[in-house]
């Protein structure tokens, strides 16, 4: 069995399960994947599930998503996971999508039935869990910034954040480009009988705005979205003048556990957590979209911990 497989690996059933005892049914779709924890959270869920399937890594360059997605459903996968960047090429290779996941913008779970490929997004919601386990707090309760707010996850949790209802929403980018239709989708959830408008609720920025530092004062959360972090060399994805003792800083990174970002920001006193605690709720939520009743959390919770020591 190899760490990662490639689209070649998925020519036929028998060169895909050669030397394994269980047959391939689920994966996680990224570029890179490498890095994925997912495995290691579905595996032991399957096996007390009793499912007699294995769990992979699939390797998949950007724009062949649609052919990794036949590939899957020819050889009878149950579903798949998607990652980074795969999230909006995926909402695209979908035959049906799911209403949530149409409202999010994204994709990061696949359900194949029959000859139909649906499209669901647990990274919202997930995200809702784990804030509130990580901090004790709601996120409608909060004004948060996201950083990243342009990719799949990022609008996925800026979306998430809309239908919370949060009290403030800040979203920062490289560019705009992303922003100004995003931010347009959302303004309607921003429009209420309160005395500001949808104007004072939403802004966008971009990452090198002079804004940033002065909006910064007015955050609770602030959010990673961005990929700035994989790699142990990467700079934090935000300036550290924009942290402060009273943000809570969530990194959507969980490998490295600690990215430069969260280790600036505790520098500065605030409090902290990383991405393990998203990858396992959306995990529980998309794994009861491939088996409905199941109960995984708490073994996933343990398989977690036992992977990151």
């Amino acid at each position: 069995m190899k760490d990662f497989y490639t689209l070649g690996d998925l020519s036929t059933r028998a060169h895909l399960d050669s030397g394994a005892e269980q047959p391939a049914r689920l994966a996680v779709l990224g570029h890179p994947v490498t890095h994925s924890l997912s495995p290691q959270l579905h595996q032991p869920a399957l096996d007390a599930h009793n499912a007699g399937l294995r769990y992979i890594r699939l390797e998949v360059e950007p724009g062949k998503i649609n052919e990794a997605l036949q590939r899957l459903r020819e050889l009878e996968f149950i579903g798949a996971n998607v990652t980074v960047p795969h999230k909006f090429e995926a909402l695209d290779a979908c035959t049906d999508i799911d209403a949530n996941a149409r409202t999010l913008g994204a994709v990061n779970t696949i359900l194949f039935d029959g000859p139909d490929t649906l499209g669901f997004n647990t990274d919202g919601p997930g995200f809702v869990r784990a804030i509130h386990e990580e901090f004790l707090v709601d996120v409608k309760d909060l004004r948060i910034m996201i950083v990243g707010a342009g990719g799949g996850a990022g609008q996925a949790i800026a979306s998430q954040c809309a239908l919370e209802g949060c009290e403030h929403l800040v979203l920062v980018n490289r560019s705009l480009d992303k922003l100004t239709p995003l931010a347009q989708r959302l303004a309607p959830h921003f429009a209420s009988d309160r005395l500001e408008g949808p104007g004072d609720r939403l802004r966008i920025l971009p990452l090198d705005s002079p804004e940033l530092h002065a909006e910064s004062d007015h955050i609770d959360l602030i959010v990673n979205a961005t990929s700035v972090g994989l790699k142990r060399t990467d700079p934090s994805p935000l300036p550290g003048a924009c942290l402060q003792p009273h943000h809570l800083v969530y990194d959507t990174i969980y490998s490295p556990p600690q990215t430069r970002l969260l280790q600036e920001a505790s520098n500065h006193g605030a409090r902290t957590a990383n991405g393990l605690s998203l990858l396992l709720h959306q995990g529980v939520l998309a794994f009861q979209l491939w088996f409905p009743g199941s109960h995984p959390l708490n073994t996933m919770r343990s398989a977690l911990r036992q992977a990151v020591g």
